[in-house]
């Protein structure tokens, strides 16, 4: 077990990946239509055989093919049989996730585990927006407040502008213009429904690293071809991911084989336009991960798409086909060449891009660590189905899966919505409360005065029938602080019983 390999390919040396040394990254680059989604699914077919759980997006639908056997295709049974060994079709156990719910098991989770700095990412925001965000976020840890779902984060915005001037004493200036282009972005963000994604219950990251009965990996793919669509909550979700995973897991050290497999499909999109901070924690996370026992296969186009500081620590690759029609695509294939272990009998620039579909330049880590030198591969054929699933295929497997029921309904408790809400209605009855009581004490004020002064003016009075009956000034005074006790708590009313105290008084 501790020098466990499985074979991905064959030149003139059969190409197999050491389980004990996957941790250390790897790398999946060429053009369009040159075969990186069959190398990925080859890839997460070795794994699975090993017991190795893989976690993987299916941008175009082609990689849900995994759960099912594959048809004994000719060219694949030659290509096996020249390679060394016999071609069979096999089935890989397999879970399904989606983002909206629509192809596979819900993807949820809270506003608090997104962050302020993912979600500044995920909302495009500028400095000093992220920076109202992080006051947001310090209030709600300070008052207790759960941020679970996009409507709990939009009613601590609305609470943190209500109190700009309170909180700028502590916190510095908060500009109620710089909340509403925040809850504008919530509101794109709800249009594009990433409203799904947050929101419980979580996913737990346990349930990422199953295997099955027979102790094969589960091969986890998520539903990307819609997802797609919001390229940056795709590329958002998937660093939330693996930064969940590097926070969650334990200490592993050096294993004989990963605790799980990562593949970031179209990794461009995680860096594109990215700020330099964020490119750090991800060059951070990658370098870090492989003590917890992950690896991470970063699968894009271009070389070029992952910085440099990133780039180095991706020790396992396979490099597909290039077309060097632009000065863009020539330095691409010069840099995908140098980032290889150079082979004497190989013009590795001049092959890159001479390579058919199926085949690919491969170098993958030796024993000590040491990249092999690169040599021309051709990629070995899958077991299972090349292409996706029927619709009625995926959802008999989600119907099966093991993690059923589990995330499939939203759960909505009480939480700073609610608690924001309780608070605004206490203080409303709280307010209204002292109101009457003020005023009670006012009117009853002006009743003692008034009765004081109409005392005074009994003389004026006259009996008819028993009945005391007022005069026509009394009549009017007291109409006057009738009206005026009605108003209390006004300012103007207020105003009008100073000025009608004032007259009477005179008098």
């Amino acid at each position: 077990m501790a020098d466990e390999t499985f074979p991905i390919g064959a030149g003139t040396h059969p190409q197999e990946m050491r389980l004990k040394l996957a941790n250390r990254h790897g790398l999946v680059t060429g053009a369009t239509g040159t075969g990186k989604t069959v190398t990925l699914q080859v890839l997460a077919e070795g794994f699975s055989n090993a017991g190795v759980p893989v976690f993987a997006a299916d941008v175009k639908g082609d990689l849900s093919g995994i759960a099912a056997a594959g048809e004994a295709n000719p060219a694949f049974v030659e290509r096996a049989k020249a390679q060394g060994f016999e071609w069979q079709p096999d089935r890989f156990p397999t879970v399904f996730w989606d983002v909206y719910g629509e192809q596979g098991h819900p993807v949820r989770t809270t506003v608090s585990e997104m962050g302020p700095l993912l979600l500044a990412r995920l909302l495009d925001l500028n400095e000093v927006q992220e920076g109202v965000l992080n006051i947001a976020f310090r209030l709600a840890d300070e008052q207790g407040l759960l941020l679970l779902d996009l409507k709990d984060l939009r009613a601590l915005l609305t609470h943190v502008a209500d109190n700009a001037a309170e909180l700028m004493r502590s916190y510095g200036n908060v500009s109620p213009a710089t909340v509403g282009a925040i809850q504008r972005g919530l509101l794109i963000l709800e249009n594009q429904g990433a409203e799904n994604f947050f929101g419980e219950p979580a996913l737990n990251i346990a349930d990422l690293m199953r295997t099955d009965r027979d102790g094969r990996g589960i091969v986890n793919i998520l539903a990307a071809d819609r997802l797609m669509n919001n390229p940056r909550l795709y590329a958002t979700f998937l660093l939330w991911l693996l930064s969940e995973l590097f926070e969650e897991l334990p200490e592993a050290g050096d294993l004989d084989k990963p605790k799980l497999v990562f593949f970031f499909d179209e990794a461009h999109l995680l860096f594109d336009d990215a700020p330099k901070a964020l490119v750090d924690a991800v060059e951070r996370v990658v370098r870090l991960i492989r003590s917890k026992g992950v690896g991470v296969y970063f699968v894009t186009q271009n070389p070029l798409d992952v910085p440099d500081a990133v780039l180095a620590q991706l020790g396992n690759r396979v490099q597909h086909a290039l077309r060097a029609f632009t000065p863009r695509d020539q330095k691409a294939v010069r840099a995908a060449a140098e980032t290889f272990r150079p082979n004497p009998a190989l013009d590795t620039e001049r092959v890159i891009t001479e390579l058919g579909v199926g085949e690919a330049l491969v170098s993958l880590l030796e024993l000590r660590g040491v990249p092999a030198m690169v040599e021309r591969t051709m990629i070995r054929p899958p077991a299972s189905r090349v292409g996706p699933l029927a619709p009625e295929e995926r959802s008999a497997i989600i119907q099966a899966s093991p993690v059923r029921g589990r995330y499939d309904d939203a759960v909505d408790r009480e939480s700073a919505f609610e608690m924001l809400e309780t608070r605004r209605a206490e203080a409303a009855t709280a307010a209204t409360a002292a109101e009457e009581e003020q005023g009670g004490g006012i009117g009853g004020m002006l009743g003692g005065l008034l009765g004081g002064v109409v005392g005074t003016r009994t003389t004026t009075a006259t009996t008819r029938g028993g009945r005391t009956r007022m005069t026509m000034t009394e009549r009017v005074v007291s109409n006057v602080a009738s009206s005026a006790a009605r108003t209390v708590g006004n300012q103007i009313g207020r105003a009008i019983l100073r000025g009608v105290l004032g007259s009477i008084m005179k008098r």
